[in-house]
């Protein structure tokens, strides 16, 4: 029997469309954040929307090169990039560029590289390799801990680098284990580590001690699967850890503006005369964020009209606050547009995942997914008040070529997997 080697491609139109989408709708706002004067010209390339435009351009033949590569290399190769990745993030220890205080830059000519952009794709590869082994079992603790290595590592090397933003996105992955059946107790401890350590930050240790304890002793007398006495100790116990763990963290571990971001966000300080210099000092480009997107109302001020953007009152308002400029100049409508169009894309990309025939294709996919709603997720939040600030960019829309390119990569390898699925048995 003669076996058919022709190989056919079939190509999901709607993730590409939804990607250019908000890949040209953020050049358009970072234009409005970042042009100066009443002319403008458009391949002012000393202006970040003119180097933002040669960043999209080059992008469409980074899209062509990821979609010519055979679907398979990504994951017969995905330990080569990781290892490749990682020592990326160990030689910026040794020739990196300090960058508002973070060590996460490559400086190559005039331009700069952010490897840590790169490396949550080869993680994404990583795990979704690690995962589709068949001698994997992501219900043993054995695979359970080599997979939180796989994430671990990148994590710390990148917190060293003192970008915390990047850090916290290492959490997405809880989403994919989690999807590929980790047990829910792994949920449990989350959540309940979460509470724990913002009621210890806001009440004390001791009301966060007392409320586990209340937990505890509900869950033992409510529920059919009861506690064991050696259960509810070590529960108890924990709780008293972390309860003052945190607070020991917070105070000794953290770095000032870290302390001070978190003390506004769950209004520690109760001083008002302190709360509002903290504010002034500390939460300026939060508030001016909020009074840019406030003044949009409903319709917005409209394109490059936003009295706030052009007057440059948000600081780095092209990158990490680009939101903001969707709120002024294109209103409640312009920002819920966005919105969708995030959601859209993610909604179409896990259901392309589930759609795989391939284990390592549907972690994978997992993995894009859930990188990009944590960026989504925090930007937004952080822009808005929502969640303590945190610099993270949104992926397509903020300024820089290592941020777009990463999320091209990200993606369009997963494009690129789902595109092989008709040829997969």
């Amino acid at each position: 029997m003669v076996r058919n080697t022709n190989r056919h491609f079939k190509f999901d139109w709607i993730t590409i469309i939804l990607f250019f989408l908000l890949v040209g709708f953020g050049w358009l706002n970072i234009l409005s954040a970042s042009h100066i004067g009443v002319t403008v010209d458009y391949f002012d390339f000393s202006q970040p929307f003119g180097k933002q435009l040669v960043f999209i351009f080059l992008t469409f033949g980074l899209v062509i090169l990821l979609l010519a590569v055979d679907a398979k290399f990504y994951e017969r190769f995905s330990s080569v990039i990781y290892i490749i990745s990682m020592l990326s993030l160990v030689g910026l220890f040794i020739f990196g560029k300090n960058v508002n205080g973070a060590t996460s830059w490559y400086g190559i000519g005039g331009m700069t590289i952010q490897p840590s952009e790169f490396a949550k794709t080869a993680t994404a590869l990583a795990v979704a390799k690690y995962v589709s082994d068949l001698n994997t079992n992501i219900n043993t603790l054995k695979d359970q801990i080599q997979t939180f290595i796989i994430i671990i590592i990148p994590a710390i090397l990148v917190l060293l680098q003192n970008d915390t933003g990047s850090t916290i996105v290492y959490g997405a992955f809880f989403f994919v284990l989690y999807r590929e059946g980790l047990p829910k107790y792994y949920l449990t401890i989350g959540i309940s580590i979460l509470i724990l350590s913002i009621l210890s930050l806001k009440f004390g240790a001791l009301v966060a001690t007392i409320t586990a304890l209340i937990f505890v002793i509900a869950f033992h007398f409510l529920s059919k699967n009861k506690l064991r006495v050696f259960q509810s100790v070590f529960i108890l116990v924990a709780a008293i850890a972390i309860s003052f763990g945190v607070k020991f963290f917070y105070q000794s571990i953290l770095q000032p503006h870290q302390q001070d971001r978190i003390s506004l966000w769950l209004r520690l300080e109760k001083d008002p005369k302190k709360l509002e210099q903290m504010k002034r000092t500390f939460a300026y480009n939060l508030n001016e964020s909020e009074k840019a997107i406030s003044s949009g109302g409903f319709t917005g001020r409209g394109f490059m009209e936003g009295t706030r953007t052009t007057g440059k009152f948000v600081p780095e308002q092209h990158t990490d606050y680009i939101f903001s400029t969707v709120g002024e100049e294109w209103g409640f409508v312009g920002s819920a547009l966005v919105v969708i169009l995030f959601v859209l894309l993610l909604l179409r990309i896990l259901h392309l995942a589930e759609l795989q025939k391939s284990q390592f294709s549907r972690v994978y996919g997992y993995g894009v997914a859930s990188i990009i709603f944590i960026h989504f997720f925090i930007n937004i939040g952080m822009v808005m008040g929502l969640i303590p600030t945190i610099g993270i960019p949104l992926p397509m829309f903020s300024y820089g070529g290592s941020g777009l390119w990463a999320f091209t990569i990200l993606i369009f390898i997963f494009v690129k997997l789902d595109s092989n699925r008709i040829n997969e048995w």
